[in-house]
């Protein structure tokens, strides 16, 4: 038996290899977005090709509010992954019925505050092997 290595850190996000990624097209034009249970109508965070609550692969996906509160957060200063410089404010993030784990962009780490307001602002990250671009959810404090 031969096995494949995957040299994509994010393969989530072509439509070759998954069907959640209109999570990032989504993400992409500016909008966080989640996976709805076509069965019994439960939302999932993160957005899931299936539910965990009726097991149904059947989905639709639903925009969430820009908006969030931070509930929890932390200060990185060393130690980040590659590409990523320092301080790093990583956050959970609440948004409509979900918490989100995500980063805080242009966030002074000394006012970062519980219950602070937040907006989403997508981070782009290395392109796709194929030059296209990529995201990741992350939020920036509200004006």
């Amino acid at each position: 038996m031969s096995y494949l290595r995957a040299v994509d850190p994010f393969p989530l996000e072509s439509a070759d290899f998954t069907k959640l990624h209109e999570f990032y097209a989504r993400l992409g034009q500016g909008t966080l977005s989640t996976t709805q249970c076509a069965g019994c109508g439960r939302t999932a965070w993160p957005p899931r090709g299936f539910c965990p609550e009726c097991t149904s692969d059947a989905f639709t996906w639903v925009d969430l509010p820009p908006d969030g509160t931070v509930q929890a957060f932390t200060v990185q200063d060393t130690g980040l992954p590659a590409g990523f410089t320092g301080p790093r404010v990583f956050a959970i993030v609440t948004v409509g019925a979900h918490r989100i784990f995500t980063i805080l962009v242009d966030a002074d780490p000394a006012r970062v505050a519980l219950g602070q307001r937040v907006r989403l602002h997508p981070l782009p990250v290395a392109p796709g092997p194929t030059g296209t671009p990529r995201w990741l959810p992350a939020f920036t404090p509200s004006a």
